[in-house]
């Protein structure tokens, strides 16, 4: 075991997968001898070339349009989108694209791609650089969409994502690429990463979270423990396939669940969750499900993105919601 920031482990991770298929490459801007904007690719291209570890135009459609020729000669390109309010001109390459062509070549031709985006608020930055648009992706056919919560659930996925025939978003929650966690870089990589996981057990409330909003629910939980209520937190970690078994099976004990994530609660992944969670759990349900997300407004300037941000007291104030119904 290693401790390891998360974007130590998404290096260790990118590296490791590189050494294991030399088909892998990087694709970015300002990747190179810069290393990133966050420095996850740092020191890449010195060890592996520029052919494997591409500085790329300021171009993102370019950079994923290029991928997709990579990936049909059985490459398996990894991109990195500097921020995630630059995806945008990707969009239609990723949502067209990218998504549809396994399918539309009825499954002559795989997609072998990784679409990085750091993404989300927390570290006050400008306007474009504080995005959460997992939603689009995870309502788009043919995309698979991973978040991981920590370094150890980054090193493992981004190795899983790379192996996958079928093309992922992989959101990097850019608030927690500095939280430090103790990382297994030995031991053959298993597990599978389109499932939700259940990090603390509890009985009263069950909390469902994903990428950077699962720190926050487990300090809301330790919170709430301090005054006798007990609660689950539940990662989904994958947003697309989507699974809610363990969620389902942790509400049916508690009774009660709360959805939280950063992007706005008007048509999020959290309303997903809870109509399903409402449809499965029915008759299990004490409380309605509640959600505590972004408001439904452009990202604030970075002043001000505490208010908009939910946090420890926001979920806490859901938790008393429901076990006052």
């Amino acid at each position: 075991m290693t401790g390891m920031t998360m974007v130590q482990a998404l290096n260790a991770g990118l590296r490791r997968a590189m050494e294991n298929d030399p088909k892998v490459l990087l694709m970015g801007e300002d990747i190179g001898p810069l290393g990133g904007v966050f420095r996850v690719t740092d020191g890449l291209q010195k060890d592996f070339g520029e052919l494997r570890v591409v500085d790329s135009p300021l171009a993102e459609s370019g950079i994923v349009g290029t991928a997709v020729g990579l990936a049909m000669r059985g490459y398996r390109p990894v991109l990195e989108i500097q921020f995630d309010g630059f995806v945008f001109p990707a969009f239609d390459q990723i949502v067209t694209m990218v998504a549809k062509h396994h399918y539309r070549s009825e499954g002559r031709t795989p997609m072998p791609m990784v679409i990085r985006i750091p993404y989300g608020g927390g570290i006050g930055a400008v306007e474009h650089h504080s995005e959460s648009p997992e939603a689009y992706f995870a309502h788009t056919p043919g995309l698979r969409v991973l978040t991981p919560a920590d370094a150890a659930e980054a090193y493992v996925t981004i190795q899983q994502a790379i192996a996958s025939d079928d093309p992922v978003i992989y959101f990097e929650p850019k608030r927690r690429y500095w939280d430090r966690a103790e990382v297994d870089d030995v031991s053959p990589i298993t597990g599978d990463p389109w499932t939700s996981r259940v990090v603390r057990a509890g009985t009263d409330v069950t909390l469902v979270a994903y990428g950077p909003m699962v720190r926050t629910c487990l300090e809301a939980a330790a919170a709430a423990n301090d005054d006798g209520v007990s609660c689950s937190v539940v990662d989904l970690r994958s947003l697309s396939p989507l699974d809610l078994n363990p969620v389902y099976v942790d509400v049916r004990r508690t009774g009660r669940c709360v959805v939280v994530h950063e992007a706005p609660v008007t048509l999020g992944i959290g309303a997903e969750v809870a109509a399903r969670v409402s449809q499965e759990c029915f008759f299990a349900l004490e409380a309605p499900v509640a959600r505590v997300g972004g408001a439904f407004l452009p990202y604030p300037p970075n002043r001000f993105e505490k208010h908009y941000l939910p946090d420890v007291d926001r979920v806490l104030d859901a938790i008393d919601g429901v076990l006052a119904l």
